[in-house]
């Protein structure tokens, strides 16, 4: 008799999912789903809103990640005035989002993953948490919280707050840097260096702990995507699409944002709001491919700082090309974290940020356009259609955590496969915690995915194939 395993709602991700495991008449795993259950419509909010008003707005979408959409939006709206913005706002804008990227990663990797592999699997669900690794390891989780803030005081130094900025304008920015400003900034840099070396010297000794999950979480051949420059360097802000395989090797280039319907699909699943996103030469499913963390380190040649340099050549031991391993995705975070805090260190000693030449100003020049940035957890795309008077017409937003989609999906399914055997019709919550961990590798964005809320609590059905609920467990 087939059955099912459901995990509804998956715990420690932004946002509400659920997870269905489908078992065949031997109790084995014959699929597994990632369902994402809740939807707001965030594309639908915005139409007729004056154009203007859209690097405003977007940042509502989510309270985690909001400087993404505010700087894919601005550029966005760049592209349909037809400016080239000022040096110094294209330069404050890199800042930010760097900024933005270490207090998320910071969350993801200290608050919503470490408590997996540093306080064990098999710890209770009401220790496993942020508050027990505080129990366990006050200094790591004050030296998490610490290196959060200093990504959210970049943010809040230039935007004028930590969470939804509006900040970023359609042709540049609204502030520079103060001097006072980049004196808090520099004053930060020695303590978040020095957590962000000792977190990655942490899981370097998780690692040697953890080879069963390095190989059975999410480790498959795919494609990587990420936004790329003609040098090499590791792109954040700024440059044109590029597709890897799995073994490295570049497959598209130069794909100019503006084209990304060349080679981006989107299909819908009848079990989720969350879209599917695939490589579009390989059709549906076959193109899948990841975005994130893992995915820039693969895109890229070299970090372009020495510290993420040295560590991005140990970070490639794990791979034959490109590493493969999703389990990864946490070691990749910490490289970003890294190569972050020293660009920071690099880009506050430069003059420029505190010019004043800050806005291009132009009227409605193309009726749409597309802006494309790396948010934390992947290459984010607004593209926007507009009347002759500036007023949004259509919203279409590609979103990281939706580009991961298929990829969830087969970790998901792998990681089944391999701890679920000839089941008894008991669920052992070891088990359903790893299949959890699988998706928080990817540290996925609900709200963004779907423009949505949601609340968390968490139960677990074993459902026979006539409806019959055969085994409950709930947290």
């Amino acid at each position: 008799m087939a059955r099912r395993v459901v995990i509804d709602p998956v715990t420690r991700i932004e946002g509400h999912a659920k997870i269905s495991i489908f078992l065949d008449d031997a109790g084995n795993v014959a699929d597994a789903k990632f369902h994402v259950v809740e939807f707001r419509g965030f594309e639908k909010f915005c139409e007729g809103r004056p154009l203007g008003e859209m690097p405003g707005i977007t940042p509502r979408i989510c309270g985690i990640c909001p400087v993404s959409h505010h700087l894919a939006s601005a550029k966005a709206c760049d592209a349909i005035l037809a400016v080239r913005i000022p040096p110094t706002a294209a330069k404050l804008r890199r800042l930010m989002n760097l900024g933005q990227i270490v207090q998320s990663h910071a969350l993801s990797f200290f608050h919503l993953s470490s408590p997996d592999f540093l306080l064990g699997w098999e710890t209770p669900p009401a220790s496993r948490n942020v508050f027990g690794l505080a129990a366990r390891n006050p200094d790591l989780a004050r030296a998490g919280i610490r290196l959060r803030q200093f990504g959210q005081e970049v943010i809040e130094i230039l935007g004028g707050r930590k969470i939804h900025p509006a900040w970023a304008v359609p042709g540049g920015v609204r502030e520079p840097l103060t001097e006072e400003g980049r004196a808090r900034i520099k004053a930060w840099l020695p303590e978040a260096l020095a957590s962000t070396q000792a977190a990655i010297q942490l899981f370097r000794d998780v690692l040697q702990k953890h080879e069963r999950e390095t190989q059975v979480f999410g480790n498959f051949p795919s494609l990587f995507m990420g936004l790329a420059n003609d040098d090499g360097l590791w792109e954040h802000y700024d440059g044109h699409f590029r597709f890897v395989d799995a073994s490295g090797n570049v497959i598209a280039d130069h794909v100019e944002v503006s084209r990304y319907r060349e080679v981006i699909g989107e299909a819908v699943e009848s079990d989720s709001y969350l879209k599917s996103p695939f490589y579009k030469p390989m059709g549906y499913p076959d193109g899948l491919y990841r975005v994130g963390p893992l995915a820039r380190l693969n895109v890229c040649r070299r970090m372009g700082t020495p510290l993420a340099d040295a560590e991005l050549e140990r970070f490639r031991r794990h791979g034959r090309g490109a590493v493969n391993s999703s389990f990864l995705y946490h070691y990749a975070r910490l490289i970003e974290i890294l190569g972050a805090v020293e660009r920071i260190g690099q880009m506050v000693e430069d003059a420029d940020l505190l010019g004043s030449h800050l806005r291009a100003d132009a009227g409605i020049n193309n009726l749409e356009g597309v802006g494309a940035s790396e948010a934390p957890r992947g290459t984010l795309l607004h593209h926007y259609h507009v009347s002759e008077e500036g007023l949004i017409r259509g919203v279409n937003l590609i979103i990281a955590t939706g580009q991961n989609n298929l990829a969830m999906n087969r970790t998901v399914a792998q990681i089944a496969r391999h701890y679920i055997q000839a089941t008894t019709g008991e669920i052992p919550e070891p088990m359903l915690n790893r299949v959890e961990a699988g998706i928080r590798c990817y540290d996925p964005c609900l709200s963004c995915s779907t423009h949505a809320d949601g609340r968390l609590a968490l139960e677990f059905e074993l459902v026979a194939a006539d409806g019959r609920i055969i085994a409950h467990a709930a947290r």
